[in-house]
C-alpha cells in the first residue's frame, strides 16, 4: 500500500515528520509520528526527499512490536521507499535524481522510509526507470519487487530445462498476499497455468481476476 506524498514545505526542510519506535524501561515499546530533526538521520552518503513509501507486513510487526524486527532503538520503519536526491557525496548520485530503494535492512538496522527524508548509502539505491513515477514504483512496492525476482528465478530455471509456458500448472502459495498476489499476474501474463493456494477462499474471485485458472485451500 504506497503512502505519501510526503515532501515538506521549504520552510520546514531542517525538520521533517517521522515515524519513529523507541524502547524505553519507562514507557516500553513506542512508535508515533513525531517532528525529526535532520541532525539526528544517520550517516549516509545519499540524502532521499522521500516522496512516496508502502507499508508491508514487516512494517505492521515493527509498528506494533509484535515480532523483534527491529534490531536496534530509535528507528524509523518503512523497508521501501521513492523520492529524489536531495546531496550526495556518492560518485553515482546527483541531486534530482529519482531513485527507489527495496532492502538492504532500512526499518529494522538502518531508519527506513516511513519519513519525509532518508539518509542512506548510495550502493543501495536504484535510479527510478523511465515513465513511472515514484508513486507507481512504490505501488509495485518490494512485494512487487520480489515477486518479479522469484518469477525471474523461476523463468532461469525452466529455461536451463527446457521447460516451456503451458507445460504444466505453477502453484502459487499465500496467493492473497502482496507478493502471491502479483505473481499470479505476472505468471499468467507469461502464458503460464497458475494454480492460486490460500487459506483465504473468499478472495478466489480476486485471485482469478490476478489470472488464476484454479483456487485451492492450503
Amino acid at each position: 500500500m504506497p503512502t505519501g506524498p510526503m515532501a515538506a514545505p521549504p520552510e520546514e526542510m531542517d525538520m521533517f515528520k517521522a515515524w519513529k519506535i523507541t524502547k524505553t524501561d519507562a514507557e516500553g515499546y513506542r512508535c508515533a509520528l513525531v517532528d525529526v530533526d535532520e541532525e539526528e538521520l544517520p550517516e549516509g552518503d545519499v540524502t532521499v526527499q522521500v516522496e512516496w513509501s508502502t507499508v508491508n507486513y514487516k512494517d505492521g510487526l515493527a509498528f506494533t512490536g509484535r515480532s523483534p524486527v527491529v534490531r536496534q532503538f530509535p528507528m524509523v520503519p518503512g523497508i521501501d521507499l521513492a523520492g529524489t536526491v536531495a546531496a550526495s557525496r556518492h560518485p553515482r548520485w546527483r541531486v534530482g535524481d529519482r531513485v527507489i530503494l527495496n532492502g538492504w535492512g532500512v526499518g529494522e538496522t538502518w531508519w527506513g522510509g516511513l519519513a519525509q527524508k532518508a539518509c542512506v548509502r548510495g550502493d543501495w539505491l536504484v535510479a527510478l526507470p523511465p515513465g513511472l513515477t515514484t508513486r507507481q514504483a512504490m505501488a509495485i512496492g518490494t512485494a512487487g519487487y520480489t515477486a518479479m525476482l522469484c518469477v525471474q528465478a523461476l523463468q532461469d530455471h525452466w529455461a536451463a530445462r527446457g521447460v516451456a509456458a503451458g507445460s504444466g500448472e505453477v502453484l502459487v502459495t499465500g496467493a492473497g498476499g502482496g507478493v502471491g498476489s502479483v505473481a499470479i499476474a505476472l505468471l499468467a501474463a507469461l502464458g503460464h497455468t497458475v494454480v492460486a493456494s490460500t487459506g483465504r477462499p473468499a478472495e478466489a474471485d480476486y485471485l482469478r481476476s490476478l489470472g488464476a485458472a484454479d483456487v485451492i485451500d492450503r
